[in-house]
């Protein structure tokens, strides 16, 4: 469970990090003369990913506190791992949709987000694996 854990901390706080690369661009980044963060569609958007980072960073914790205790199951870290690595990846699509055709410049570390963040469900055992262990527990 302990790799598994680890890899979903680092997709948390790979989401949180893209979410306030995004949020610094959304205010300085003008069009029609004002902050595109002034635009409610974009409000919104960031208020979407707000409300799923803070969900996940709360599962996270818990997770973690388990651990320290000893008591976090295989299931459990599966979820964590689940969960993160396509949080991280929804978070890293949004947050290149957010930044427009800069988000695909390499020049831009939300393309470097982007990038790194696909590999994320695969790796410690892919996603699909993580969602048969979790259901063995539950049928």
């Amino acid at each position: 469970p302990q790799e598994r854990l680890l890899i979903a901390d680092m997709a948390v706080a790979a989401s949180e990090a893209a979410f306030e690369l995004t949020r610094t661009y959304v205010k300085e980044r003008k069009a029609f003369g004002k902050p595109i963060g002034a635009l409610q569609t974009i409000r919104h958007k960031m208020a979407e990913i707000k409300t799923e980072l803070t969900s996940a960073r709360s599962f996270m914790d818990t997770c973690l506190r388990l651990h320290n205790e000893h008591k976090l199951d295989t299931a459990t870290a599966s979820m964590a791992k689940y969960l993160a690595t396509d949080l991280q990846n929804k978070v890293a699509y949004d947050c290149v949709q957010l930044h427009g055709g800069y988000g695909f410049m390499m020049e831009y570390p939300i393309a470097r987000f982007y990038v790194d963040a696909r590999v994320q469900p695969i790796y410690g055992g892919t996603n699909e694996i993580m969602k048969e262990l979790i259901a063995r527990t539950i049928v």
